[in-house]
This record gives C-alpha cells, structure tokens and sequence, in this order.
C-alpha cells in the first residue's frame, strides 16, 4: 500500500505532474508518514494564488507555496491538507536564482509537505532543520529524475 497522493493542475504552464506527485509521495515514505494518509497538491494561477494569499495569510500577492493543513475525516483517514503551488510565481524565482522551473517546483512541493507535517522556519533552529530535511530529501529523490 501506498500514500495516495493527489495533484490538480488548475493553470496553463507544462508541468511534470506524475514527477511532482513521485516526489510528493517520496516526501511523505521519508518522513515515515503512514500509508493510511493523503496529500493534495494544487497548482494554481497567479491570480488564485493571490486571492488565497490575502484570504489566509493577509498578504495581498501572490506567493510561491502555501500549505493548508486538515486532519482526519470521519472514517479515521489521516488528510495531511493541501500544497498550493504557483508555477508562475515559481517560474520567476527560478530565473531569478538561474534554475529551472522543474527544480523550483520540486523544491516548492518537498516544502510545503513538510510544513504539513510540522516543519516551520520562524526561527533560525528551525529554519536551519527545516532547510536540512529539504535537502536531504531532494537529494534522496533526485536519482530518479527521468
């Protein structure tokens, strides 16, 4: 059995859906979630992005990644939440970093996974294990890529 992973493509760029979904489920065997589990990832357009982002968090831009954590349901499923992902957003801070939108994507996803699953960077303790794991778990992943 596996985690069930679940991603919706909502916007116009080309994006990997069945590597950002791998990688999404490969988040969650690494960090030993259990296999009764599932995981929602969105991509969304610029203009979504921003309505969420100023709805939720009072910013009133459209951001990279937002994770929306839940719970479990009434037959005792574990609903880890949703990753919401803006490629375009995504896009922008590759060329500006000089990667590739694949990489920001992956990067994105491994992210808000883990803030589902209680990583934080408020401070720099945390922000230090949070950025460890992502790379950790990108690296661990990354031998894959087809």
């Amino acid at each position: 059995m596996q985690v069930d992973v679940f991603l919706a493509n909502e916007q116009e760029l080309d994006v990997d859906e069945a590597r950002l979904t791998s990688l999404a489920r490969h988040v969650l065997v690494a960090e030993e979630v259990d296999d009764n589990a599932e995981l929602s990832v969105l991509c969304v357009t610029s203009s979504h992005m921003r309505q969420l982002n100023s709805h939720f968090a009072g910013d009133d831009y459209a951001t990279d990644v937002l994770a929306f954590p839940m719970g479990e349901d009434d037959d005792g499923a574990l609903l880890l939440g949703d990753v919401v992902i803006c490629p375009d957003v995504a896009r922008r801070h590759a060329d500006e970093k000089g990667s590739t939108l694949n990489d920001e994507l992956e990067t994105l996803v491994v992210h808000g996974t883990l803030h589902l699953l209680g990583y934080e960077h408020q401070g720099e303790d945390d922000k230090r294990q949070m950025d460890g794991r992502l790379h950790e778990v990108l690296r661990s992943f990354k031998p894959y890529r087809h």
